[in-house]
């Protein structure tokens, strides 16, 4: 069975489920999905983000402010280790650094990093953490404030190889989604080709990114199992022993989930 170890559950585009979030979800279960991280990315909406949890024995969730979150209330140490406190939140994010989108605010986001990173370490729960354009920063920082014991992973990862290995030395995983499947990321196939089975997850981040072959198309938790294949595929294994080793992965990761 699969996980989608990053999907954003409340965002989801149901107009192919008649609205029904139950329907979207069963879809995935259907094709072998047997559990979901609901990712939050900003304060505000967490309410929704844990009741999507609390509602569903599969499905947990997490708390923190994306870096591309501009408005809204501040992630603080002290707030984030607050919401983390619920059973059903198994980590803190999805947080990071972003320069693509981000320029000019590249302090503040270093400054909310620091705060997640903090949070995790004092309440023993992982991190999910979004990089795009800002290699360097994200692993110094990753140094500098994560605990090796407690760890996280690079979700979406688009990067080198060598960001890859840097992280995982700090005992981050990494995740891969439909960005693998797309014919222009060359280089990312090569980096799936290279990670360690026992180091990675799957996940759709739907409703964006969706695989080919639905590419352009709003993404949807039942489509991990394309990701998967694909990735399976690269890796030369079947999709039943990748689905099992990414499964037995995330539960590891966040360990709250394997009860």
């Amino acid at each position: 069975m699969l996980i989608d170890s990053h999907c954003h559950l409340d965002r989801l585009d149901l107009s192919r489920h008649e609205g029904q979030l139950e329907a979207a979800l069963d879809a995935a279960r259907q094709a072998g999905v047997s559990g979901f991280l609901n990712i939050c990315i900003d304060l505000e909406n967490f309410p929704k983000v844990l009741e999507i949890a609390r509602a569903h024995d599969d499905i947990w969730c997490s708390v923190g402010v994306h870096p591309g979150t501009k408005e809204g209330e501040a992630p603080t140490v002290e707030r984030l280790i607050e919401l983390a406190n619920d059973p059903k939140v198994v980590a803190l994010g999805e947080t990071g650094l972003d320069y693509y989108y981000g320029k000019g605010d590249e302090a503040d986001q270093q400054e909310r990093f620091r705060a997640h990173l903090q949070a995790a370490r004092q309440i023993r729960k992982p991190v999910i953490v979004h990089t795009r354009d800002a290699r360097e920063d994200t692993l110094r920082i990753i140094r500098e404030e994560s605990d090796p014991d407690v760890g996280g992973v690079l979700h979406c990862f688009t990067e080198s190889w060598e960001m890859a290995k840097a992280a995982m030395d700090e005992n981050f995983y990494i995740s891969f989604s439909g960005i693998v499947t797309f014919k222009n990321a060359v280089e990312l196939k090569e980096v799936a080709k290279k990670v360690p089975l026992e180091r990675m997850l799957v996940e759709t981040d739907s409703p964006y990114l969706a695989p080919v072959p639905f590419r352009g198309k709003p993404n949807e938790p039942q489509w991990v199992r394309q990701v998967a294949e694909y990735v399976a595929e690269l890796k030369g294994v079947s999709l039943e022993e990748l689905a099992e080793v990414t499964s037995q992965n995330f539960k590891k990761l966040f360990p709250a989930t394997a009860h």
